[in-house]
This record gives structure tokens, sequence and C-alpha cells, in this order.
């Protein structure tokens, strides 16, 4: 049985100290998926923004700062408030966006619960998976054939 666990909450996308805007956002857990979260932002527009990085990750961001490269979270306090710091770089662009830390805890919270960390292999169906992946496809007859005839073969034929 798949679960899913989801939040939506407003993030705020820093675009100066003194300024920032509100993005709605939902925040997406799958226990078919168990090792990673999805942050999908501009929900209900016609452009939603989907980013998918580990679990494990936000986990650890919401007590210290982590991550490198394209995904970087730590906590902090913005007005007396914790929040979570995002911080998001693709070639389209970066992005700092700050979530309130309370609801992304509790969120996190019913993750862990749903699938705990280090069972997340039990979660998977590889089996299955590889199954799929390796079940031969209508174009593979294509290769049982020789593509190289022997040398009795009769020209022209």
């Amino acid at each position: 049985m798949n679960t899913v666990v989801e939040r939506e909450l407003e993030l705020t996308l820093v675009l100066s100290p003194e300024r920032g805007i509100p993005v709605p956002a939902r925040l997406s857990y799958r226990s078919d998926d168990p090792y990673a979260v999805h942050v999908i932002f501009h929900i209900g527009s016609e452009c939603p923004v989907n980013w998918t990085f580990s679990r494990e990750l936000l986990v650890e961001g919401v007590f210290r700062p982590c991550g490198q490269g394209d995904v970087r979270i730590w906590p902090t306090k913005v007005d007396g408030r914790s929040v979570v710091c995002m911080a998001l770089s693709s070639p389209d662009g970066d992005a700092l966006l700050e979530a309130p830390a309370a609801p992304v805890s509790a969120w996190l919270e019913r993750t862990l619960r749903a699938v705990a960390p280090g069972s997340e292999g039990r979660f998977l169906s590889i089996d299955d998976e590889l199954s799929e992946l390796l079940a031969p496809a209508g174009s593979d007859d294509l290769w049982a054939r020789d593509p190289w005839p022997s040398d009795e073969t009769p020209e022209g034929a």
C-alpha cells in the first residue's frame, strides 16, 4: 500500500534582506519513492515548479546547515520566527526560500512515521522495477535475428 504525506504552506521567496514575496507550495512524500521529498512551488498555477531531493537532506537541514551544489538547507531565525531556508540552484536561476520551521518539522515527522529511517529499502519493489526494465519490448525482436548472415548464406537470399 502506497502512503502519501502532503502539506500545503506558504513559503517566502527572498528577493532582498528587506523584501520577500509569498509562494504557495506543497510538500509531498510518497512511500513508493521513500528516499525523496518533492516540493512543488506555484501550486494551482499553469506552470508549477517541482524540486525533488533527499528526505534525509531536509531532515538534517531542519537542525543544521547541510547540502552542497543545487540544494542547500539550513535553519535560522527571521524577525524572531524559526524558518528553514532552502537555497535552490538550476540552469534557469537561483532562489532562496524561507519555510516556517514548525509546519515543515511536523510534516517531516509524519513522513518518518510513514517510513522509518533505515527501512526505506523495504518499500522499494526493486525486483518488479528490474523485471519491467529488462522485459523485452516489441522492437527487441529485431535483435533476435542475426544481423550478419553467415558466409554460407546464398547471395540474393
